[in-house]
Formats: C-alpha cells, sequence, structure tokens
C-alpha cells in the first residue's frame, strides 16, 4: 500500500504517531511537504497548491491513500484525494471548517445555533452596535495566535490585529461565556464515532491560552449538538477535534479542527482509550470501515501544559521521560531546552513543555503531576 502524507513543519502527531502508524500498517510511506529539509526523506512539493500535489503524486506512482494532520493542508489534501478516487474528506467541509467565519454561517443556515459573527476583510470598517464583551480572532488561525477577548475599544483592537496580520481577514463574534469542553470523533465515511473528551482549562483572559485538559467523556445534549454541527457541515470522515463551550444557553461551537486532536493530547486519547488511535485514523483512508468499539475506559488522563509565565532564558529545562509509579503513567514532553529565550505571546506558543498522565482515578493522577512538576520544575530567569 503507498500511502502519500503532507505536511508542513514536522509535528509530534505526524513524527511520533501517524509514520510509525503507518509503516506498521505495512504502507509505503512518501512525505510530500515544502520544507523537505525539516523531513528526513520527504519530497519537495507545494503542498498548499492542489495541482501541484495532484501532479506530484501522478509522477512518483499512484497512491492508495493520500493523508494530512495540519490543520492548513485539509482542503488541498481532500481534493488530491478525490481527484484520485480514494477514501476522503470533502474538500468543501473542510474549507467550511478551517474558515471561522464560514462554519457560523453554514450552522446558522442549517438552524443548528445562531452566534453573532462577522467577517472583517482588510480594510472593512469596524462593526458598530456590538454589545460588549466580543470575540476577536483571525478568520483561519490557529494556536490561540491573536485570539484575544475584547472588552472595551474594539477599533483599537482591530487595528492591533490588523498591524500584526497585514491583508488578512479578522472575524468578530459574541463572546461565548461557560465551561469548555471538547467532543473527539473518528469516522469511516459510514458511521461516526464518539471516541470521548476533555474538560478545557484555560489560562487568565483576554487571552484564551489551553493550560490543562481532562478525560471527560461529554453527555447528551451536548455530544449530540456538536454531532448535528459537524453532519451540516459534511465533516464525518477520519478525525475531527472541535471544540464547545457549554453556554447558559445551551453548548455552543466554538471551532472544529478536522484532524486529531494536538498538542500531544492524541498521545492521550490513545493512552486513555487503550487503542491503535493514529493506526485507525489511518485505516479510515486506506477505505476500512471502524474496527468493533472496545470497552469504556475506567481511569483519567489530563494533559497540563507548562507555560512560560514570563520572558527571559530557560536555565532549567526537565527532560524528556517516561514515569510509571503508584499505578500512574506519566510522559513528560520538552518543547524548549536550556538556554532558549522565550517571550510571552498569550498563545499555545508560550508553552514550555507538556506532562501527560493516565491512572486509575484522577486523585491519583493529580498526585502524580503535583509531585512531578515539585520535583522537575522549568526555571527561566
Amino acid at each position: 500500500m503507498r500511502l502519500y502524507l503532507t505536511a508542513l513543519k514536522p509535528t509530534d502527531s505526524v513524527t511520533g504517531g501517524f509514520l510509525p502508524a503507518a509503516r506498521a500498517l505495512g504502507c509505503e510511506v512518501t512525505v510530500l511537504t515544502d520544507r523537505p529539509e525539516q523531513h528526513p526523506g520527504a519530497v519537495a512539493c507545494d503542498v498548499r497548491d492542489p495541482r501541484a500535489l495532484i501532479d506530484t503524486v501522478e509522477r512518483l506512482g499512484r497512491p492508495d491513500a493520500i493523508f494530512s494532520n495540519s490543520d492548513h493542508l485539509q482542503a488541498e489534501t481532500a481534493l488530491a484525494a478525490d481527484y484520485f478516487g480514494l477514501p476522503g474528506k470533502d474538500w468543501r467541509a473542510c474549507l467550511a471548517a478551517k474558515n471561522k467565519f464560514l462554519m457560523r454561517r453554514a450552522l446558522r443556515e442549517a438552524g443548528i445555533e445562531r452566534v453573532r459573527s462577522a467577517r472583517l476583510a482588510p480594510g472593512d470598517p469596524v462593526p458598530e452596535g456590538w454589545q460588549l464583551p466580543v470575540v476577536l480572532k483571525p478568520r483561519e488561525g490557529v494556536a490561540s495566535e491573536d485570539v484575544v477577548l475584547v472588552e472595551k475599544d474594539l477599533a483599537g483592537a482591530v487595528a492591533q490585529a490588523r498591524r500584526r496580520r497585514p491583508g488578512q481577514a479578522l472575524v468578530v463574534e459574541e463572546y461565548l461565556e461557560g465551561p469548555l469542553r471538547t467532543l473527539e470523533t473518528l469516522g469511516d465515511g459510514e458511521e461516526v464515532r464518539v471516541l470521548g473528551g476533555f474538560e478545557t482549562r484555560l489560562g487568565p483572559l483576554p487571552h484564551f491560552v489551553e493550560e490543562r485538559l481532562d478525560w471527560a467523556p461529554p453527555q447528551d445534549p451536548a455530544a449530540e449538538h456538536v454531532l448535528a454541527a459537524l453532519r451540516a457541515l459534511g465533516a464525518g470522515f477520519g478525525a475531527c477535534h472541535t471544540e464547545y463551550a457549554l453556554t447558559a444557553a445551551g453548548p455552543r461551537i466554538i471551532e472544529i479542527n478536522y484532524r486529531v486532536i494536538g498538542d500531544t493530547c492524541d498521545f492521550l486519547l490513545a493512552d486513555v482509550l487503550g487503542i491503535p488511535l493514529f493506526e485507525q485514523i489511518l485505516r479510515t483512508h486506506l477505505g476500512e470501515r471502524l474496527p468493533q468499539a472496545g470497552p469504556a475506559p475506567s481511569g483519567h488522563g489530563c494533559a497540563v501544559s507548562v507555560v512560560a509565565d514570563r520572558p527571559g532564558t530557560v536555565k532549567e529545562a526537565p527532560a524528556d521521560e517516561y514515569v510509571d509509579r503508584d499505578g500512574v503513567r506519566l510522559w513528560h514532553r520538552p518543547l524548549r531546552a536550556a538556554g532558549d529565550q522565550v517571550s510571552v505571546t498569550g498563545t499555545n506558543r508560550d508553552y514550555l513543555g507538556v506532562i501527560r498522565a493516565v491512572g486509575p482515578s484522577r486523585a491519583r493522577v493529580d498526585a502524580a503531576v503535583t509531585a512531578y512538576q515539585a520535583a522537575r520544575p522549568w526555571v527561566v530567569g
């Protein structure tokens, strides 16, 4: 079987998840990327252009699957898969999920939910008559970059965002206040299966930096609301990571990420469920049905992001390690190294490292994470 994987920069999900999974399935893997110097053995390709992608695949050899886990390449990869008659995502769903304004419009037109939203193209006037606070975000942003809660002076916030992102469209939308949750799904073209979900804890506003996720399987009607939203967009194939808020008016979608959850939480999801998650995702793109669902997990899992709270130089950086103690399995993944210069941006780029842990109960997991952080602190000075 020949699998083409499109990528931009290297990620843990691809390097430690999908590439080993593809090889375990017996696939001959070719990475197509516009950054071949960063991916050993990769083939150079303008992966943001579906025409170039199709041409490169045709030149290299007919595929059995074309896959991407990149936020930025879902529509292009879906178009290429469709050209070759392969299982894959609907490119329209990929585009609507990525474009936050299109997502809002699609959900409103389908009668799923009404969240006030406005698209601001470069040069558009700042909308008037909005009740603050509102959320200002890039139309196609990632990693919480330039997402901010605006409690006063919307015009000033828009001007700042435009200086940071010249020529890019923005979105203004009503602030969805309430506990944050995720829904993780996997579909094979006929069935969309709920894998589970997480409670999300954010850092201090006005930014939206995810600091901790805890396993929390969703309950109806929230899960049904999210599934209805995915159906409205046509987003039912492969992995999907949806974020939503439990507002006073009911669940409301924050964003739909048409790929597996990131920041090592994909590994956490596999750990909690006890399944070969990356292999199962790739199998759907190879045309296979989902396997029979296994038993529901009975333990707890969490991912804790160590966030830089000040700019400076990393003085102490705990190593990449795995600890198995008192029934809790814990992994630490450093994202920085001693000597690195760090700044505080109010985004996921402020992460120093990520700790994920799985154990029999939340109390045991919390105790293990607390003890680990006390014994191996990150020091920035």
